[in-house]
């Protein structure tokens, strides 16, 4: 497998690139402690800062998952990030994404992101299956995951509460042979 250092992906409109210290800016920050953006993210039960994000990347350290920049490919400027959290003995990886530029959320971006990573992760990194969790309330996201092939692989009921009511979290997966 090639180490998250080496990592540079293109897709028609998406670079991928392995996410820095320097990414960690006041447009990353205001992405994460952003109530609307993380109303179906458990991450709208924290507040991020600069320590808190440089414990976050840390963790990548010495591990087979990448953490991910997404870029404009265009003007480079980042539009959001990418997660795989890879298991190497059993060919898997979990893939997440969050498109945080206003601008570009709705526009395709997260699409091109999410089938460029999926199809490297499958094809380039020999992984056998790419899974991804989603609230079945997050309509978006289920677009995009059975936009770009993923097919129904669990459901645990009524997991999470948003907004006061129980919702199903909801699994797909992706297999390199199919």
């Amino acid at each position: 497998m090639q180490t998250p250092h080496e990592t540079m992906m293109i897709g028609e409109k998406v670079a991928l690139r392995r996410f820095t210290r320097s990414d960690i800016g006041e447009s990353y920050l205001s992405w994460l402690n952003d109530p609307i953006l993380m109303r179906l993210s458990n991450q709208r039960f924290l507040r991020h800062d600069r320590h808190s994000s440089l414990q976050y990347l840390q963790s990548f350290d010495d591990s087979p998952s990448f953490f991910l920049c997404v870029l404009d490919r265009v003007d480079h400027r980042m539009i959001g990030t990418m997660t795989a959290y890879v298991s190497p003995p059993h060919g898997t990886a979990d893939m997440g994404i969050m498109i945080g530029d206003e601008a570009t959320q709705g526009c395709g971006y997260g699409f091109d992101a999410w089938r460029t990573l999926m199809t490297w992760l499958l094809d380039m990194q020999g992984l056998r299956k790419v899974t991804a969790g989603t609230l079945a309330c997050n309509l978006q996201m289920l677009k995009l995951i059975r936009g770009s092939g993923m097919q129904p692989d669990g459901i645990r009921r009524q997991q999470e509460i948003i907004e006061g009511l129980p919702q199903d979290l909801v699994y797909f997966a992706r297999f390199r042979d199919v």
